[in-house]
């Protein structure tokens, strides 16, 4: 069964659309529809300054979604996320009041690491389950629905590092890097980006409604073979186990976490479904795989003291499993 064209040539056009008001970053983009997609989160790292609230916002717009983005502050409360009852005497009853949460497809949670645990963990319930809690009540989201929570790479006092069981909530975490030199000498020739709304000539590509259709399209007919799934569970297993793959003997007790079924192997097999077909496949490869496991991996992986003396880290722990994990 071949890739539908036109389905193709849809997430194309949301690319081109995107890339007309966030300039040089063509790779970023593609995988965050990547992972609206394969229906997961995305934690973002980068500097202030690279766009990143735009992005989202463009993102938003082309794909016909609602947009919402909550600045995460260190007085913030679970209940300015989720919503909250609220008792009118008058009226002699709880009123609901909805958070940003419940009504949005496209959620910028931004800065989440300056917010206290309390408040992080109120994303939990909502990223994992696609509903919010409150009182006895629970609301579904809307669907799609994805979380992008930005992070500055730099750790400054006041920030609140995320707990693994967070982390283990997003499918990707994405280095947002700089524009090259010409991407940054075009962005002084495009007059779009001095309006004070950039986005408004972004034209609607496609529907949340199609979204989902090709997101379960996707589901049913991009196939993995026993060898890529072999395949992806050897890569997951050695950032378990890497003193039992020849050539990575010398991680062990390098690496304190590994990756879990869930957050390891189930994710990477759904994204390399989504990377597949975004190159016009109906079957996952190999090269599949490599190009999507370290968005999948390197934050999924806690390192020893040990590696941290050494300078160390998950980027360099992950090639390092990807050269030597074989293909089987």
């Amino acid at each position: 069964m071949a890739v539908h064209a036109a389905s193709l040539e849809t997430i194309h056009a949301v690319v081109e659309e995107v890339s007309q008001v966030v300039i040089g970053q063509t790779p970023l983009i593609q995988k965050l529809l990547i992972a609206l997609l394969a229906d997961g989160h995305v934690l973002l790292e980068g500097a202030p300054g690279l766009a990143k609230t735009q992005l989202i916002s463009a993102l938003g717009k082309a794909t016909g979604g609602s947009f919402r983005r909550i600045q995460l502050l260190p007085d913030l409360m679970p209940s300015d996320v989720t919503g909250t009852l609220i008792y009118h005497p008058e009226e002699h009853q709880f009123q609901m009041q909805k958070g940003p949460i419940l009504d949005t497809h496209f959620l910028l949670a931004d800065e989440i690491n300056r917010t206290p645990p309390k408040v992080q963990a109120a994303f939990l319930q909502a990223m994992q389950e696609r509903e919010v809690t409150i009182g006895t009540q629970t609301f579904p989201l809307f669907d799609p629905f994805i979380v992008l929570a930005t992070q500055n790479p730099i750790e400054e006092e006041g920030t609140y590092p995320l707990p693994e069981a967070q982390l283990d909530r997003f499918l990707f975490k994405l280095i947002v890097e700089y524009p090259d030199a010409v991407d940054e000498l075009r962005m002084l020739d495009m007059p779009v980006l001095d309006r004070r709304d950039p986005l408004s000539d972004m034209q609607v590509v496609t529907s949340p409604e199609q979204l989902i259709a090709l997101r379960e399209d996707i589901k049913g007919t991009i196939h993995v073979s026993e060898q890529i799934k072999r395949y992806i569970v050897a890569i997951a297993r050695a950032t378990r186990y890497p003193e039992r793959v020849a050539g990575l003997q010398d991680l062990r007790g390098r690496i304190r976490l590994g990756a879990s079924p869930r957050g390891g192997t189930m994710n990477l097999r759904k994204a390399c479904r989504v990377h597949a077909w975004m190159q016009g496949r109906t079957y996952v490869m190999p090269d599949d795989v490599k190009a999507i496991a370290p968005d999948v991996l390197r934050h999924r992986l806690i390192l020893d003291l040990r590696a941290e003396r050494e300078g160390l880290g998950p980027e360099e722990v992950v090639r390092w499993i990807l050269e030597k994990v074989e293909i089987p």
